[in-house]
């Protein structure tokens, strides 16, 4: 099993090297176990995949802190791979105090971690978005092992498509300090062009609501650095799990052809992390 201090500087590494990774999001012990099977080099953790989990609404903190800092630990103890996770806002409005959730990442065994521009309602003001990544950023620097700190410009999921501001304000996190920039709702190659050639810094892109007939060799082209998927695979176990249960409902059993066979769980889950 790596050590934490290990996992933070492999996370590091796969930033500093060409080309992009995958960044697949799971929410759960048994999710991130089979998503490590399949050779993926880092994990990403989803709030909207917890959500539906807990079956609530994703969105405003309809997971409290400390289950997101429950479901870190969980996740992150469950692999040997590094873990970024989906801090939310930090759950303060504060810069000094919605940093300190990244201490309770690391603390969960977290080596990666993003902060959103978005209250809850609204996005932050630009000075105020800029303070609260300064104050990640030192946080960060602060922690005993290598901590990659994410900050994310929200506006063009939160209906403001301002694509103008969106990239000043990852240039201005960039310059802040942050290692990573995202702004979720970039969805086309030369949109992601445009944001890449922005910055310096490596830059996430979540596929969520993208072209999915877009494929990692041509967003790599762009100069996107990480992909990642938020919710996707989640609501992709559902819409199978719907499926089985309407068939089900309606008599038919079919479906159970399209089952993981129980080997190969047991093959992925009595491995040690």
């Amino acid at each position: 099993m790596r050590s934490q201090a290990e996992k933070g500087r492999l996370f590091r590494e796969l930033h500093q090297r060409p080309g992009l990774f995958l960044l697949p999001n799971p929410w759960d012990a048994g999710t991130a176990k089979l998503l490590q099977s399949l050779g993926f080099e880092a994990l990403a953790t989803t709030s909207l995949g917890m959500a539906n989990a807990l079956g609530r609404v994703d969105g405003d903190n309809a997971v409290s802190r400390a289950e997101l800092i429950g479901n870190c630990r969980v996740i992150a103890g469950a692999t040997d791979l590094p873990v970024n996770a989906d801090l939310e806002n930090g759950y303060a409005d504060d810069p000094k105090e919605a940093a300190t959730i990244l201490r309770d990442a690391a603390e969960a065994g977290i080596v990666g971690g993003s902060l959103e521009d978005w209250s809850g309602e609204k996005i932050y003001d630009f000075n105020h978005a800029v303070e609260r990544v300064a104050a990640g950023v030192e946080m960060a620097r602060s922690l005993q092992v290598p901590f990659t700190f994410v900050a994310r410009a929200e506006n063009l999921i939160r209906g403001r498509p301002d694509l103008d501001d969106t990239m000043k304000r990852l240039q201005a996190f960039e310059k802040a300090g942050a290692d990573v920039l995202y702004a979720p709702g970039v969805k086309d190659l030369a949109t992601m062009r445009t944001v890449v050639s922005a910055v310096t810094k490596p830059v996430n892109v979540v596929m969520t609501g993208g072209d999915p007939d877009l494929t990692a060799e041509q967003i790599a082209a762009t100069g996107v650095k990480r992909i990642s998927i938020g919710g996707s695979l989640s609501r992709l176990a559902l819409a199978a799990f719907m499926k089985g249960a309407r068939e089900m409902k309606g008599g038919g059993f079919q479906w159970m052809r399209e089952t993981m066979p129980t080997g190969d769980l047991k093959a992925v889950f009595g491995k040690r992390a």
